[in-house]
């Protein structure tokens, strides 16, 4: 009887009751990470990845986070914030690059490119229409592990950090086209909406995506009447349902396009296509028969632009003149609202960044989480994206298979 109570003691714990193996993974579990945030650097960038809110969130759970003096200045957080927040204020860059994993917005500059260490981990956006070949290889010369927001997959499916921006883009462009409508310089003193006894703001939305269904409810909540032309019934017919209101929506026929053009008080170009090039849809003359101070707004000019007439503009000057048609087309219109925006990036981030830490490291998250998985561009220095091997003439290697050598 002792004896059988002295093996009852002996296996008391409930780590005896696991196999061998379950013992070893959980050792693996709950590594520390070190998470340097640097200032953007990037042209008119302003927004941040983490919000000193979800820094406190990583330091209570163990992480050590490096952030760089004045890094959220731009997004109005100051480091008092952070501080606050648990974060270790650095002021000199370099040291920021001294952590396991790097997280920015915009891609690595030629100088970050520099301060990178070996089989470090860059969590960024990757902005494929603005890089070359080279930054691609010194990127794979460091055996860097490189993972790009936009591409990072949720259980659905989708894009969860792209629907974030386009759900404050679509807004934003309602709110940006109202401003310059009521400008008496650049627009002619309209007020969007509708009011009893005055015609309604009149919108032709191109495009029939998440950009599309935040610009129509707001244009929609202010009174106005919208338009929306696609190419893909499917999606026309699922904004209709999603939106629950009867819509003007139809095919992009140039006619019928056209017409609606000529009415309206704003255009906005928002057809992202697969092939990183959009469609130009609306013709020159087609811009020259809309309405004297009418505003376009060209969401798509990152992609080139749906719009003939339309030209790659900035924050500091964002709007130009062609047939008396106001056109806005700057391409990071989320850096006019960089407090909003950095909270969709870091609520996104944040959980990621924990997930690493309880699976041990971003292999072994890489080796389980499929959505973290295809956001992956590089892996220790291995391109793992055809397009854009493809696209530069780099070779590449199915993440897939990288993964299952190391299982």
């Amino acid at each position: 009887m002792a004896g059988e109570q002295k093996q009852m003691m002996n296996y008391s714990g409930s780590e005896a009751l696991l196999p061998k193996e379950e013992m070893l993974l959980m050792e693996r579990r709950n590594r520390e990470l070190s998470i340097g945030m640097p200032r953007e650097t990037a042209f008119q960038e302003s927004r941040v990845p983490l919000a000193p809110q979800a820094v406190g969130v990583l330091v209570a759970n163990g992480h050590k986070v490096r952030v760089e003096s004045g890094a959220g200045k731009t997004a109005h957080f100051s480091d008092h914030e952070y501080s606050e927040a648990g974060a270790e204020i650095v002021f000199n860059t370099p040291d920021i690059f001294r952590s396991d994993i790097v997280v920015k917005v915009a891609p690595l500059s030629d100088q970050e490119l520099q301060m990178v260490n070996q089989r470090q981990t860059i969590i960024s956006t990757l902005q494929l229409t603005t890089q070359n070949k080279e930054y691609f290889r010194r990127l794979a010369e460091k055996k860097v592990t490189a993972v790009a927001f936009e591409y990072i997959k949720d259980n659905s499916g989708s894009f969860p950090v792209v629907r974030a921006i386009s759900e404050i883009v679509g807004t934003a462009s309602i709110f940006i086209a109202a401003e310059y409508l009521a400008d008496t310089s650049i627009g002619k003193g309209s007020l969007f909406g509708g009011f009893p006894g005055i015609t309604p703001t009149e919108v032709v939305i191109l495009g029939a995506g998440t950009v599309a269904q935040y610009a129509i409810r707001a244009a929609l909540g202010l009174g106005a009447q919208v338009k929306v032309f696609d190419n893909s019934v499917y999606r026309l017919r699922r904004l209709q349902n999603e939106l629950g209101v009867p819509l003007f929506t139809s095919i992009i026929q140039p006619l019928v396009l056209e017409k609606a053009l000529k009415t309206a008080d704003l255009a906005i170009g928002a057809i992202h296509s697969q092939e990183t090039i959009s469609p130009c849809l609306v013709s020159a003359e087609q811009v020259r028969k809309m309405k004297y101070g009418a505003v376009i707004i060209d969401i798509s000019i990152d992609q080139g632009g749906c719009f003939e007439t339309s030209r790659v503009t900035d924050h500091k000057n964002p709007v130009f003149k062609e047939y008396d048609i106001t056109h806005y087309c700057v391409p990071n219109i989320a850096s006019r609202y960089p407090h909003t925006a950095s909270f969709a990036f870091s609520n996104f981030l944040t959980p990621v960044l924990l997930r690493i830490g309880e699976e041990g490291g971003v292999e072994q998250v890489l080796s389980v989480d499929y959505g973290v998985r295809y956001g992956v561009f590089l892996y220790q220095g291995i391109l793992t994206k055809p397009f854009i091997g493809n696209h530069f003439g780099l070779p590449y290697q199915d993440i897939e298979l990288l993964m299952a050598a190391i299982r």
